[in-house]
């Protein structure tokens, strides 16, 4: 188990300062992956889900006795998870380039898997869903650009966006569009929603290109984004 103290933390904002309790360690649970992403956790059984991408498998720490066992597998490289307000797991799958929805009854529902123009969408890396349903994940091409974490195949698209996706009238928008974004990796809304913050990874792919984090004011039609920032 490795644990850090408070004062092994490099503090860039002293606002943080007031989020973090003194006696906070970090432990490792598990080791064994190969690349672990997209943790979610489910508070009613007390156990956390997250990939192990390029092994094809979904993990399940149990913090009840600390056990790890296999979640789901084959999983179709799922990348980030989340879940929606009806206790569901959300996941990007880079294999199925889709977004899709673990069932209440243990079925799988692909939610969107092609934009408004019918071409696949690339390989969604990560997911939120906001209070109103509405479903929002990135879309870079980390899962088709090799074999080792999806199927190796061309952008249909051409780019890489951030989405927002209705899944009761079933509209999927481009939200960032224009906004001059590369590789669109992680993202997360502020405690209000009012704020949209995404990671630009595009660095992995244009020499000097971005690595930094983005934040846009959320519009009062709940999803345009406007005034980004670094």
């Amino acid at each position: 188990i490795l644990r850090l103290s408070c004062m092994d933390l490099e503090v860039h904002d002293e606002r943080f300062r007031g989020l973090n309790h003194g006696s906070a360690r970090l432990e490792k649970l598990w080791t064994g992956g190969r690349w672990l992403e997209g943790p979610a956790y489910f508070p009613a059984g007390k156990y956390l889900v997250y990939s192990d991408i390029p092994n094809d498998r979904v993990m399940r720490f149990d913090e009840t006795d600390g056990s790890v066992s296999v979640f789901l597998t084959p999983a179709r490289n799922h990348n980030g998870h989340t879940t929606d307000r009806q206790g569901r797991l959300v996941s990007c799958e880079h294999q199925g380039r889709c977004i899709s929805r673990i069932e209440h009854d243990g079925s799988t529902t692909t939610l969107v898997s092609h934009n408004s123009d019918g071409q696949r969408l690339n390989s969604p890396n990560d997911v939120v869903v906001k209070s109103d349903d509405t479903i929002w994940f990135t879309d870079p091409t980390y899962g088709i650009d090799s074999d080792y974490e999806g199927d190796a195949a061309p952008s249909e698209i051409g780019a890489s966006h951030v989405y927002c996706y209705d899944p009761s009238s079933k509209i999927l928008r481009a939200v960032t569009i224009g906004l001059g974004f590369v590789k669109p990796n992680g993202l997360a809304f502020s405690p209000d929603e009012s704020l949209l913050y995404i990671v630009d990874t595009g660095a992995t792919h244009v020499p000097g290109g971005p690595k930094h984090i983005r934040v846009f004011n959320v519009g009062e039609d709940g999803h345009t984004l406007k005034d980004g920032r670094i």
